[in-house]
């Protein structure tokens, strides 16, 4: 994994973490509409590889990673084998300064005003499991602590008896290094002490990042920023005059709701183009969260 990790490094010019990381890659155009952002890389697999690790390395959420490349083995890639890594998206609808979070995607998205251009910077994130969801709403951070203490709530100390009812600030507890709390009671954004729960739903309602990444949003928020937390499966968007949706798996949603949510928000956009339907279908039961042409 030592290899892996270094050729990616070598690959990409960096341990990828949060993206974009050039400055004009990360710049929102003043369009009024969605449009997409960044550009993807691939990565070639190595012997030992799984999609775990690789989504660790490569900073992005597993099953982000997982859902882009649905034929590969995610234990065993071919040795060798051509892994997409999806960096390149298209913003939730009416993206605006403070931090965004759409849990379809599990992606935060922290959007800022710098020397009059607005910018954004997006981290893959942990949520709630079922029975233990991450609320929707619009909330805003409450507090920042560095090297938080944990309490765990009796809800959970019912589920796990053996949790202490105190966890000090260290490499054990599971809130991490930086504790960002939200005017939701009880609920945060927060590092861990479990770095491969990133991306996937594993928390108990926080939202996780990558040690690396909280450290970094950490320092850019202050107390009082905004904190939207919404579910969108499906985006639109328009990009060199073509059509693009990019769909996230859904659990409860059938195709069939997706397609009118999508056919909405495409009558919205400034775009009078041919719509590939067949196309557009394929991808809403795909899922697989990569943003895909479908006008023609």
């Amino acid at each position: 994994m030592l290899l892996s990790c270094i050729l990616t490094y070598l690959f990409c010019g960096t341990a990828w973490g949060w993206y974009p990381q050039t400055f004009e890659e990360s710049l929102l155009p003043q369009t009024g509409y969605p449009t997409l952002q960044g550009f993807h890389r691939t990565y070639r697999a190595q012997a030992a590889d799984t999609l775990i690790e690789i989504a660790r390395s490569t900073g992005l959420g597993y099953l982000s990673l997982h859902h882009a490349n649905p034929d590969t083995d995610p234990w065993l890639p071919s040795d060798g084998e051509s892994i997409l890594l999806p960096y390149a998206f298209l913003p939730p609808d009416g993206i605006q300064p403070g931090i965004t979070i759409n849990l379809a995607e599990l992606r935060l998205y922290y959007v800022w005003q710098e020397k009059n251009r607005t910018r954004v910077r997006v981290y893959p994130v942990g949520i709630g499991t079922s029975g233990w969801d991450t609320p929707e709403g619009d909330f805003r951070i409450t507090e920042k602590i560095v090297h938080p203490v944990w309490y765990p709530p009796a809800s959970i100390r019912q589920n796990n008896p053996s949790l202490p009812s105190r966890i000090a600030a260290g490499p054990d507890n599971p809130l991490g290094d930086y504790w960002l709390g939200l005017s939701a009671p009880g609920y945060g954004i927060h590092g861990t002490s479990k770095p491969y729960g990133v991306g996937r739903r594993i928390s108990h309602g926080c939202l996780r990042l990558y040690p690396g990444d909280i450290r970094d949003l950490f320092a850019r928020v202050s107390v009082g920023t905004t904190v939207r937390i919404i579910r969108q499966p499906v985006k639109a968007g328009i990009k060199n005059d073509q059509l693009l949706v990019e769909v996230h798996r859904s659990e409860n949603t059938a195709p069939e709701t997706l397609l009118q949510d999508v056919l909405q928000q495409i009558s919205r956009l400034p775009w009078q183009g041919h719509l590939d339907m067949e196309a557009l279908k394929k991808e809403l039961v795909l899922g697989r969260g990569v943003p895909t042409v479908v006008s023609r």
